[in-house]
């Protein structure tokens, strides 16, 4: 069993209430979880109205397929218009 975390730091630029912050993250969570079929949780940041942190795990047999999932969720996130990608951790067990 391998197991994948991903720690993303993220900024969003031009939200000016924790309302519309959290409407955005809900919609990336669910869109993540629905797309890569992956544990997702905003893990810190949840006061801040242009901050947030996200919690990613994915679980596989196979280290191959857990990196290749990992960076595809890395590179959806990067992908979003709302928001930017501060810094990313990935880690491998």
């Amino acid at each position: 069993m391998v197991v994948g975390l991903l720690t993303i730091d993220l900024y969003l630029a031009g939200v000016t209430s924790l309302k519309e912050k959290r409407r955005i993250i809900k919609s990336l969570i669910a869109r993540l979880r629905n797309r890569y079929n992956i544990s997702v949780a905003e893990i810190g940041g949840q006061d801040c109205w242009q901050r947030a942190t996200l919690g990613i795990s994915f679980v596989s047999g196979e280290r191959n397929r857990v990196h290749g999932v990992l960076e595809a969720v890395v590179n959806f996130v990067e992908g979003e218009k709302a928001l930017e990608v501060v810094s990313c951790e990935k880690e491998i067990l």
